[in-house]
């Protein structure tokens, strides 16, 4: 694999560690460079702010995973230091033909045995403990409860009445709903406080305040009653799994990677294009949500990728970016549920897509505007999943009717681009269709999410990206 620029700042676990890398590497930090004959293991010495230096090594035995070692004590990884050596290797520096150092050999020997255990059989998920299962389940009826009264004495007020209430009481019933193992709810009320305060300090955005706060209510509503006949299911038959249902998560579980192989969300040998990428901030959660939306070039299946990063462990938690080669997956696990689904995968190949891959990208689109929203209308039923749809839209043409973008495909059907509120000022996109070129190329497509915009009343598109049988066009990031 040749070594470039894109690869190292895509193991970087953010633009800092990157950054400072390429200062210690231009700095001419490293000494006693040294690299195996094969290639596939370099090391050296790094200075440091004391005075023994920094012992640092990469390990290429999988050039699509390299493993990183370093005797710093960041916590970081890979650390600026082993991407610093990375640096060194890119700028071509003199590494000197040495013996695989001791400490390293025994290292790799220990990584072997561990991978050759895990290729062999594949982990398993443990055992549930029966009696702790129970105890918990037991404690999340009784926090859905108390989640419910609260949800009904505010419907029963009136979402209007927001307004007069007090943040403070929302915010301790979500503290409160961490005791009953129910980070989903517990989000949801941490948003409604949100709602709360933006009605009370902003009175301007109070409409689209108590829109959000009715979308949370109704979807607490659908979670309550639907978990709690979940969870006394598993009770009264003693079987403590999480199936393959989608409120395991809506309750704010976790899933493992042998979880899902285990009950077969997975499928094996696929390629991914990445159509877009973005970065939100969930103010009630705090954290950052980066997102990648990818589709499979040999079925079309659009799904996301979620790196959830918290704001309290930016430093510590590995960023993701935007992929602009084709990735050969081995196995790709899905999530269970329906409609948008979350996917996720251990290790892949990456290279760039032929010319017939991208040209068929765009022929990968629905059949027209209306076959895509009925797939919206189809997953905007269902309380429990996102409000928008990820959509790839055939082109007829895109101008403008007054002051609005329009997409017809080439059957004559119509859809309004317009950017999701929800999405905030630094997702806006449609604007920007102005600047593609006057013709656009036949055969394209475009890519976006559909949404219910209660200005207008209607289904329209939040243009990501165009694709054409050339080139992928992002409006976003």
């Amino acid at each position: 694999m040749e070594l470039t620029e894109q690869f190292i700042l895509l193991q970087a676990p953010n633009a800092a560690a990157a950054a400072n890398g390429r200062k210690l590497s231009s700095g001419g930090k490293f000494s006693n460079l040294r690299r195996t004959e094969s290639g596939d293991l370099f090391w050296g010495e790094c200075a440091g702010s004391g005075k023994t230096p920094y012992r640092v090594s990469i390990d290429w035995t999988d050039p699509n995973a390299p493993v990183s070692r370093c005797s710093c004590p960041s916590r970081q990884f890979p650390c600026k230091h082993a991407l610093g050596l990375m640096f060194e290797q890119l700028a071509q520096k003199s590494f000197e033909t040495a013996e695989v150092p001791q400490d390293i050999a025994e290292k790799r020997a220990k990584q072997a045995v561990r991978t050759a255990k895990k290729e062999a059989a594949p982990a398993k998920p443990k055992k549930p403990n029966a009696a702790a299962q129970s105890k918990r389940l037991k404690k999340q009826l009784e926090g859905l409860d108390m989640a419910e009264k609260m949800a009904g004495d505010l419907l029963s007020a009136g979402i209007g009445t927001l307004g007069g209430a007090s943040a403070q009481t929302y915010e301790k019933l979500a503290k409160d709903l961490g005791n009953y193992y129910l980070a989903g709810p517990q989000t949801a009320f941490s948003r409604i406080a949100l709602a709360v305060r933006t009605i009370q300090k902003a009175p301007e955005q109070a409409q689209t305040a108590h829109a959000e706060a009715l979308r949370v209510l109704i979807f607490l509503h659908s979670t309550i009653k639907k978990a709690r006949t979940f969870i006394q299911e598993q009770l009264d038959a003693g079987q403590f799994s999480a199936g393959d249902s989608m409120l395991f998560e809506a309750l704010g579980g976790v899933w493992k990677l042998e979880d899902l192989h285990a009950a077969g969300a997975y499928r094996e040998n696929v390629r991914l294009v990445q159509l877009s990428f973005d970065v939100s901030f969930d103010e009630a959660k705090k954290e950052f949500s980066e997102r990648g939306w990818w589709m499979d070039i040999a079925t079309g299946q659009i799904d996301q990728t979620l790196n959830l990063r918290p704001a309290k462990a930016l430093k510590y938690v590995k960023a993701e970016d935007s992929r602009f080669e084709l990735l050969e997956i081995p196995t790709l696990y899905t999530y269970p549920g329906e409609g948008t689904r979350r996917i996720r995968w251990e290790g892949a190949a990456s290279r760039p897509l032929t010319p017939e891959e991208q040209a068929s990208l765009p022929r990968l689109a629905q059949p027209d505007a209306a076959a895509a929203v009925k797939l919206a209308k189809g997953q905007f039923k269902n309380t429990l999943l996102p409000k928008f749809f990820p959509a790839l839209v055939p082109i007829g043409r895109v101008g403008t009717i007054g002051t609005s973008f329009v997409l017809e495909d080439p059957k004559g059907g119509r859809l309004v681009l317009r950017d999701r509120k929800e999405d905030g000022a630094d997702h806006a996109s449609a604007e920007r269709l102005a600047m593609l070129p006057e013709k656009i190329p036949a055969g394209s497509s475009l890519f976006g999410l559909l949404f219910y915009d209660e200005a207008t009343k209607s289904i329209c598109l939040h243009p990501y990206s165009l694709v054409t049988p050339e080139h992928i066009v992002r409006l976003q990031y």
